[in-house]
């Protein structure tokens, strides 16, 4: 029997030189669940099989203190203890078997490494003496989530337990949050210990939060001061630090407009009278193209994704930039900066708010306003208010945002849909906006937000899907339909794969290769699960059929036939700067 050098327990046998209070002696199952619950833990969603049953016999006993939410896909669970974590601000939770059970996590653990997600995943793993072998359901499965994890690490002995789920849930969810990958032999699920558990708040040589350079802060402060034209660009760190007041006396202090990324999205109120809109390759208008003109650039808690900069040799050139990032690797990794401000964004902002002054520029914001003014006449207008007899994409997000006054929390899958949705569904609550930004899963938005719903019972949950999405995890039905969730969702069916199809028609000579799609019959489908479902395709009936899934106490469906070949502009092209943006 070994133990790794770097975990601080003691080797069967070895005694205490003073003697101590009997612990109680447990099996490595039995651990693991009462180590979750010391960590917090009240829901997981997972899928049980043979090298994770010990771990679901002890469950058994506890299921009063731990919800089981049992998805019908590893990804679903992925996906679910996504939408949990980023509505709760806790750390999601799945619990799955060896082999595919583990390896069904992969693109949901992807996905919460690049938006910033805290997940702790635990897998079953063979016996250790089997390690190797090829056995039945063995996959190298920290191996394979090494890079995309913050900490991936195999338990093979029971003593372990306690230690290693301690330090997961410190890591996945302190400093830059993200997932962590537990897999558990068998043997150490069977196996014995003395439980006892110590929460983790320290590890050697790991620094969650930078400390933030007292001179940088007044070099930003300076930069700010003098600017004519700043502007401030609202990123996902906003909401993880929950810094949404510290930003809003910031703003209203210096009088600097903002915009906001896809995953910034609602940490501000839309109606704030400095908002300018949504950055990037479908943005607005007036975030893109004055960007490209501000003099000083203050970037919060985001990370310079190429669908927010288009073309980096053309990016801000003019403009001294300010990052405010916890994270240091992300400073000069896509955009050369002048300032950065290495902390949590909470903390930053707090620290320079007193070393700004209070200002306003009217000219300036009235800048934007004329931007906004071309692009409803050009888009916006024909998009909410269509001329066309097919139903458009933003008439139906314009309504549900209407009817829901901006205080639902939307779901928004990956594709046209998702940019309608965060184009035209006016927040007016915060953490509203739970969406796949920097990998673009297709099939995200259905168990995210089952897992949404479940942390946050008392808001409405709108999921806004495609159809070529909703095929991706359309099985996540049954958990609707077995935990009676009333989450609402929204089908946007044009009948293809209409992002891909859009760059097909503009890009690439309508040649639209494998993009259409044959649907099944949605409807059908859904109430199959026991699911109340309707189908509309006329605008005499979608605003009373939006108003009918909302009332409805329970889930509901609602498919909306929309026009097969309409487009989302603006629009970015690929390698173009952001300032080269189209209005159609």
């Amino acid at each position: 029997m070994t133990t790794p050098s770097h975990f601080p327990g003691k080797l069967p046998g070895q005694q205490n030189q003073k003697q101590r209070p009997a612990k109680q002696v447990i099996t490595g199952a039995e651990a693991v669940i009462l180590s979750l619950i010391e960590a917090g833990v009240d829901t997981i969603f997972g899928y049980p099989g043979g090298a994770i049953m010990p771990v679901y016999d002890a469950l058994y006993d506890y299921h009063d203190k731990i919800n089981h939410v049992l998805v019908r896909h590893e990804q679903g669970a992925s996906h679910a203890a996504q939408g949990y974590a980023r509505v709760n601000k806790k750390t999601g939770v799945c619990l799955v078997t060896s082999g595919p059970g583990a390896t069904n996590l992969v693109t949901g653990i992807a996905d919460a490494l690049i938006d910033s997600t805290p997940m702790v995943c635990i897998s079953g793993q063979v016996p250790r003496h089997l390690l190797g072998s090829d056995a039945f359901q063995e996959t190298d499965i920290i191996g394979i989530t090494m890079p995309i994890t913050k900490w991936s690490y195999q338990i093979t002995e029971p003593e372990e337990i306690p230690w290693a789920i301690a330090r997961a849930f410190y890591i996945a969810n302190s400093g830059r949050p993200g997932p962590v990958m537990l897999d558990i032999t068998k043997n150490a699920e069977l196996g014995t210990l003395e439980y006892e558990y110590q929460p983790c708040t320290h590890i050697r040589s790991y620094i969650p939060v930078p400390e933030t350079d007292p001179h940088a802060l007044q070099q930003a402060a300076e930069l700010i001061n003098q600017a004519k034209k700043p502007y401030l660009l609202v990123g996902h760190g906003v909401l993880i630090s929950e810094a949404q007041q510290q930003l809003r006396a910031f703003i209203e202090k210096t009088g600097i407009p903002f915009g906001w990324t896809i995953m910034g999205l609602s940490a501000m109120p839309n109606n704030h009278p400095l908002n300018t809109g949504m950055l990037g390759m479908h943005g607005n208008y007036g975030p893109n193209i004055k960007t490209n003109e501000c003099d000083v650039l203050i970037a919060v808690g985001m990370r310079f994704d190429d669908r927010v900069t288009g073309n980096t040799d053309f990016y801000a050139k003019q403009a001294k930039i300010i990052h405010i990032e916890i994270d240091k690797a992300e400073i000069d990794k896509n955009i050369k900066v002048d300032v950065p401000l290495l902390g949590d964004a909470k903390a930053v902002l707090q620290k320079l708010l007193p070393l700004v002054e209070e200002k306003s520029y009217p000219e300036w914001l009235q800048e934007f306003r004329e931007c906004e003014r071309i692009e409803y006449e050009k888009i916006i207008h024909h998009d909410i208010h269509p001329s066309s007899e097919g139903l458009h994409m933003g008439e139906v997000i314009h309504l549900i945002s209407e009817k829901t006054e901006g205080k639902a929390i939307i779901v928004p899958d990956v594709g046209q849909h998702q940019m309608a949705a965060c184009r035209y569904y006016k927040f007016a609550d915060t953490d509203g906006m739970v969406t796949s930004g920097g990998l673009g899963t297709m099939g995200f938005a259905l168990p995210a937000a089952i897992g949404a719903k479940i942390a946050q019972p008392q808001r409405e949950v709108i999921a806004i899907i495609g159809d070529g999405c909703f095929q991706m995890t359309i099985q996540e039905l049954g958990v609707i339909a077995q935990d009676k969730l009333p989450v609402k969702m929204v089908i946007l069916n044009n009948n293809f794969l209409g992002m891909v199809r859009q760059w097909q028609q503009l890009f690439f000579d309508k040649r639209y290769s494998f993009t259409e799609l044959v649907n099944p019959d949605f409807v059908a489908i859904t109430q199959g699960y026991g699911i109340p479902a309707k189908r509309v395709s006329t605008r005499d009936k979608l605003s009373d059929s939006i108003e009918e899934m909302l009332k409805s106490e329970g889930p509901f469906l609602l498919e909306v036939v929309v026009e097969k070949e309409a487009n989302v502009f603006p629009m970015v092209p690929s390698g173009a700067a952001i300032s080269d943006i189209r209005l159609e």
